[in-house]
């Protein structure tokens, strides 16, 4: 029967059983296609929902399911175009061909899709921001797209992939060259994980490429940064690895956060304090345990000396910035936002021409930015404020303000002067 509408339909055109065949190979490939979409598809996206896990519902959702079902229309032209007769051996071998190159096609786009689900699955782990394997997977996209290349052009030559792997020994420096980058970025991002040098949600600066802000996202050539200003810097990931960036994470997780700041004194206002300065100091309560030990250490030195003591400069005695000094450190020991279980220094610098800096050193009890820039301006606000208490002069270069004064009481002197 079918030799019989094979030699009619060939009578009047050849061509017209090919293309009858191939029409109808298409149309049941598209209605197969269609029941696997609206059925088979639909029970698995239901089954995938009325379980309690996770993992199934990331894979539907990043289309793996649906990427597969592509599978079967395939397989319905590749092998059905064989067993219907009366088609040419030359078209049979093309279509067969064609149906292979994109059976391998989806079989490698379901497989990356697969790579990119098995990625969100890690990354809802609670050690996922701590180790990202976004970069390993990247890789093994690009080695899966490659093989993805070789399978699908040897389907549609006919020919074995050894054929065509065993051409690519020659192309191994072309290769090398052409990802290069590639190459270094997946070493790099070896180590950047290994080494859990960054991850995901850090603050990180590196100013050679004006990045200053957190990390919202590592990948396998690239980690973008997002500046406190809301722009994106984008770093190559290998230059993490050759450049210098400092990480903040250490003191997010220490539960502290520095303060090193310093206050420079006028040299001309520090200078012993009298006996009425000193009482005065004792009604301090921050000053109170202080004044009664150096008082007595003071009183055992200047006791033990072969010198003189009614003679002032042979004894020791408090000063005013010591006494500051002092106060500070006490006011800080018992500041309820500086952290405890941390250094905690008040101590002097190098004498500059500007004056003499006294630098507090210590932690806030809370890494929030807001947090932290209120506490330290509150302390220095209190400290400014409080230097006047010990007559103590802070440095200030002279302002326009400062010279025109002084040039009107230079004149006002002169006046005066030239009156007399």
């Amino acid at each position: 029967m079918f030799e019989s509408l094979t030699a009619q339909l060939d009578a009047i055109h050849p061509a017209i059983w090919p293309t009858l065949v191939l029409l109808s190979l298409l149309v049941t490939a598209w209605i197969v296609d269609l029941i696997t979409k609206g059925i088979l598809v639909r029970i698995v996206h239901v089954l995938a929902s009325r379980t309690r896990a996770t993992w199934d519902d990331v894979i539907i959702e990043h289309g793996v399911v649906r990427q597969v079902a592509h599978l079967l229309p395939a397989a319905v032209i590749y092998l059905g175009t064989p067993v219907v007769p009366g088609l040419p051996e030359l078209l049979v071998n093309i279509v067969t061909n064609v149906a292979a190159a994109y059976a391998a096609l989806i079989v490698i786009l379901s497989l990356s899709a697969l790579l990119t689900a098995a990625n969100a699955i890690y990354e809802q782990r609670a050690d996922a921001i701590r180790r990202p394997i976004k970069g390993y997977i990247q890789v093994g996209k690009i080695v899966l797209y490659c093989l993805g290349v070789i399978l699908v052009i040897s389907a549609l030559l006919d020919k074995s992939p050894l054929i065509l792997l065993s051409g690519f020994g020659a192309l191994t420096a072309v290769l090398l060259l052409v990802f290069r980058d590639t190459i270094l970025s997946f070493v790099a991002s070896v180590q950047l994980s290994s080494l859990d040098m960054v991850r995901k949600g850090d603050w990180i600066e590196m100013p050679q490429y004006n990045a200053d802000g957190d990390v919202i996202d590592v990948a396998l050539h690239t980690i973008r940064v997002q500046n406190w200003d809301k722009t994106i810097t984008t770093i190559p990931t290998h230059k993490l690895i050759s450049d210098s960036f400092k990480n903040w994470r250490g003191m997010s997780e220490s539960g502290g956060r520095r303060i090193k700041r310093s206050l420079v004194i006028d040299l001309q206002s520090i200078r012993f304090l009298e006996r009425d300065e000193v009482e005065h100091f004792r009604r301090f309560a921050l000053l109170h345990d202080y004044i009664a030990r150096k008082e007595q250490e003071l009183a055992d030195y200047n006791k033990a000396l072969d010198l003189p003591v009614d003679d002032a400069v042979n004894t020791r005695r408090l000063t005013n910035l010591g006494t500051f000094r002092a106060y500070v450190f006490n006011y800080l020991r018992n500041h309820p936002d500086i952290h405890k279980d941390m250094t905690l220094l008040v101590r002097q610098l190098q004498p500059a021409p500007e004056g003499l800096p006294i630098e507090i050193y210590c932690f806030t009890n809370t890494t929030a930015w807001n947090d932290f820039e209120s506490i330290q301006a509150d302390l220095f606000d209190h400290l400014l404020a409080i230097l006047g208490e010990f007559e103590l002069r802070a440095y200030q270069q002279p302002s326009g303000a400062d010279l025109s004064a002084w040039v009107s009481d230079t004149n006002a002197s002169n006046a005066s002067s030239q009156n007399e």
